[in-house]
């Protein structure tokens, strides 16, 4: 879950901070108040591309930071381990836009890449924009929403292990079958073929 989030030289923000720790929070505004920046500035975080742009004071660097309560979560404490981070209560994600253009990520105060960035915030943040409801009416999208609710992620990786395995084994035994098939063309031919000389 979000906790904090704090956005500094962006766009039209200089520096805020967001206290997201009590309940559901909504952002609402006029037109032209900040929702879809600070929704830009969250999307920084979780590893979108970034220009100079974004810099609200050309001379000083951009800085977005999210903080994630852990809440025991084994999928996100693998991924720490796996790519040599520490793996605490709470979980920042900080990302810096220098005034020459640079990028640099963070996790835990650990430099990384933006793909490791952008693999860990899929399991932590469900972002969605305009047009994105149109999601809903994909079958795989709500298959994998109720996989997430029913918390079956080793089951759901067992079975795909699996399936894969039975794909292999299906195209060996297509590929063994047309081999069959060819050698009792073949059999038949070299039949004939003895037919032919035991009869001449």
């Amino acid at each position: 879950m979000l906790r904090h989030l704090h956005i500094q030289n962006y766009a039209i923000m200089d520096e805020i901070s967001m206290d997201l720790s009590s309940g559901l929070q909504v952002i609402t505004g006029e037109t032209g108040a900040g929702k879809s920046i600070t929704a830009g500035a969250l999307s920084l975080v979780l590893g979108e591309r970034a220009d100079t742009g974004v810099l609200m004071h050309r001379d000083k660097k951009c800085i977005v930071e999210a903080a994630f309560d852990m809440e025991s979560r084994k999928e996100i404490e693998q991924f720490l381990t796996e790519n040599g981070l520490d793996a605490e209560q709470e979980l920042i994600l900080r990302r810096e836009i220098s005034a020459s253009g640079k990028s640099r990520a963070f996790i835990n105060d650990t430099p990384v890449n933006l793909d490791q960035l952008r693999k860990l915030s899929l399991q932590l943040v469900d972002l969605h924009q305009q047009f994105d409801m149109m999601l809903l009416a994909e079958s795989g999208f709500q298959l994998s929403v109720l996989d997430a609710l029913a918390a079956q992620t080793p089951l759901l990786g067992d079975y795909l292990q699996c399936y894969r395995q039975l794909r292999v084994l299906q195209k060996d035994l297509e590929g063994l079958k047309a081999r069959q098939a060819q050698a009792d063309k073949e059999n038949d031919y070299h039949k004939f073929l003895y037919t032919e000389l035991q009869e001449a």
